[in-house]
């Protein structure tokens, strides 16, 4: 049987395969897109999509608990875990089926099936039918991630939970201990905390939410700690002792180990990318620590052959993955896209307060070589940030003292993930201080406190 030919294949569509499958095919490519699972990826089926819907149920619940002190009366207040749930794989559902119109829609051909690279420029699909064989110049590798087991740790889908038992969990876990505080642990803790759950946090490095600035990751500890979650830095689990409807789980803090009971785990502590049975090794591709070894253009070496997102290396998001999907195909349409770097990516985790950040923390900044300038401006002194109930947040702006560059931005409060972009325009646009400084911000907003905390750095802070 002749083998399909296409301009471009991509293996995977999450994220990153999809939207490089659509541009591709807005630039005139004929493009086939390869998915074992469910179109949308992890993302949209079982990552940030559904945890999104989860979490603002939570957010709703939480407002509702609080109904007094806005004047309101909320009596017998309770939640229904199952029905939380439905609402959340309906969301996600919805998304999913919209990523498969759009693509019918731009005329991608999508297999549903396995991919292997037999040669350079082709693929060999398994699906249910059989196999089929297709060739195309370009390959795009869009494989993405799968949460990281550490051995003893392992998901048992009971007791012990991956992010996807977490999604849709067996049951309301009662003492619950959480392995690992980066976004996707420190958001099922806050998930779970905040209906109930009695929730320890462990984490291995010196600080919860350790990617972020140090002084961001104090403030949220203690507004968790606050809420009344318990949480353990500098802290490793052991083993687990796994019984009937109970963990015995020994945690080692500063050389001694305690035992403590929770009735469920879930595991957190990273992810690691599907290189497996794709045939790379073969076509020489350079693999470190399961992720594909890229140039700035998402290249692999192999001629035609490029990676993005997850299985390309950190950061590990999806609007990057995204982004470089759209990079690497205007760069095969013959185009001349910028490089997407790393630095320019926000990051946002949604637990109570969110955080978020763009650019150089501090410590990264003086460690580089810059001479800083540093502005705070705290939610106490906004004005919206009172009216809405949500007083506990700051804002941390980070410059450059001898041109006035931003060089990043830190945020944790109320509505952060989606103030982040205005600082993330502005790196994009090479803003400098005084251009901030110069723009009229809208009041009352909470991005006031942007504003603020930009003149609070050349010390003309207003309201502080």
């Amino acid at each position: 049987m002749a083998a399909k030919t296409f301009d471009l294949i991509v293996i995977g569509a999450g994220p990153g395969g999809y939207v490089a499958a659509i541009r591709g095919a807005q630039l005139g490519l004929k493009v086939a897109v390869v998915e074992r699972e469910h179109l949308g990826g992890i993302c949209l089926n079982w990552g940030c999509i559904p945890t999104k819907a989860l979490l603002r149920s939570a957010e709703v619940f939480h407002l509702m608990e609080r109904a007094k002190e806005f004047g309101l009366s909320a009596e017998k207040i309770g939640y229904d875990l199952d029905a939380v749930v439905k609402r959340s794989r309906g969301v996600a559902k919805q998304l999913s089926g919209g990523v498969g119109h759009l693509l019918k829609k731009n005329k991608v051909t999508v297999l549903m099936g396995e991919a292997t690279l037999t040669a350079k420029g082709k693929v060999s699909v398994k699906t249910d039918k059989g196999s089929e064989e297709l060739e195309a110049k370009n390959i795009i590798l869009a494989t993405g991630a799968r949460a990281r087991t550490l051995p003893g740790l392992e998901a048992d889908g009971d007791l012990v939970w991956t992010y996807k038992h977490a999604l849709n969990p067996p049951r309301m876990p009662q003492k619950l201990l959480v392995i690992g505080s980066g976004a996707i642990g420190i958001e099922f803790a806050s998930f779970f905390h905040t209906l109930g759950a009695e929730t320890t946090v462990v984490e291995v490095m010196d600080r919860v939410l350790p990617v972020e600035d140090a002084e961001i990751s104090a403030f949220a500890k203690k507004q968790f700690v606050k809420q009344g979650m318990t949480i353990m830095e500098k802290s490793m689990v052991k083993q687990l002792d796994r019984g009937q409807g109970k963990v015995t789980a020994h945690i080692e803090t500063g050389g001694k180990v305690e035992k403590q009971e929770f009735d469920t785990v879930i595991s957190a502590v990273g992810i690691v990318g599907n290189v497996e049975n794709l045939g790379l090794e073969a076509l020489g591709v350079k693999i470190d620590r399961t992720h594909v070894v890229v140039d700035e253009y998402c290249r692999t070496g192999v001629e035609g052959l490029f990676a993005i997102g997850d299985i390309a290396g950190a950061p590990w998001l999806a609007h990057k993955a995204s982004h470089e999907g759209v990079m690497v195909a205007e760069l095969i349409a013959g185009g001349h896209p910028h490089a997407v770097r790393p630095e320019s990516i926000a990051g946002c985790t949604y637990c109570h307060p969110q955080v978020a950040s763009v650019g150089y923390t501090e410590a990264k900044a003086k460690e580089l070589g810059y001479d800083v300038k540093v502005g705070r401006f705290p939610f106490i002194g906004n004005g919206k940030a009172i009216a809405l109930g949500e007083p506990e947040g700051m804002i941390k702006t980070v410059f450059d003292a001898k041109t006035g560059e931003l060089l990043g931005a830190h945020m944790v409060g109320a509505e952060v993930t989606e103030m982040i972009q205005g600082y993330v325009v502005g790196r994009q646009l090479e803003t400098t201080e005084e251009d901030l400084m110069n723009t009229v911000f809208p009041h009352p907003t909470l991005s006031e406190a942007m504003h603020e905390a930009v003149l609070d750095a050349y010390g003309r802070a207003i309201h502080f």
